[in-house]
């Protein structure tokens, strides 16, 4: 595993790290388009091969804080411009300094933390399909996670001064960013199923008697 290219780019593949039986059972789970987040007491299970390699790219064992199953058909076909990734999904509302403002997604609360929070975190792409160039692959602009938090109206600007990388994958190949990288996806041109498990990790506590959320 190439520590050093994840922390230059905040972009790096791993091929075939999800066992078969773990994408299957993965693939068993209710989906609803463009993102449902999952909570299980099954995912740290099915998980632990990824968690293994998220421990290893943040240099520390760490957790799965929130999981959002993307499933793109040529019925649920959207596309996202260019932008960070900006909450996390918490236990319950709390005040603490430099978190706010808050929000519901999908049932589940969230709020947008210090741009250091997310700097020190890890976002896993798991594909429970094949994702070729036809299929909407995730694009991401290289080494854009160290550029702090970027205005959303200047993200494409941003990105566009950074390498793009189209990010390929087959059925268990796993990719993992830095969580605040620059990323955008385009309307798939194939009819083929495309869907994704979007996990997201952290080594360490929050503040202010914040809680994560977790998975299971």
């Amino acid at each position: 595993m190439d520590f050093e290219a994840f922390q230059r780019d905040g972009a790096l593949k791993l091929p075939k790290l999800l066992p078969p039986d773990a994408a299957e059972a993965l693939r068993a789970f209710p989906t609803a388009g463009a993102g449902v987040r999952l909570h299980d007491a099954r995912l740290p299970r099915l998980l632990a091969p990824v968690t293994g390699a998220a421990s290893a790219l943040l240099g520390m064992p760490a957790r799965p804080v929130r999981a959002v199953l993307f499933d793109k058909t040529a019925e649920a076909n959207w596309a996202v411009a260019w932008h960070q990734d900006r909450t996390i999904a918490v236990a319950e509302r709390v005040e603490a300094e430099g978190f706010g403002p808050w929000s519901r997604k999908d049932g589940a609360l969230h709020v947008m933390p210090p741009v250091a929070v997310l700097e020190q975190m890890a976002t896993v792409r798991i594909h429970l399909d094949p994702c070729g160039p036809e299929n909407a692959p995730l694009r991401v602009a290289l080494a854009s996670h160290r550029r702090g938090l970027v205005p959303a109206a200047e993200a494409a600007k941003a990105a566009g001064e950074h390498q793009e990388l189209i990010c390929l994958a087959e059925a268990g190949d796993v990719w993992a960013y830095s969580t605040p990288i620059l990323h955008a996806s385009d309307r798939s041109r194939s009819p083929s199923r495309r869907r994704a498990l979007q996990v997201d990790y952290a080594a360490f506590e929050l503040p202010g008697g914040l809680r994560w959320a977790g998975v299971g």
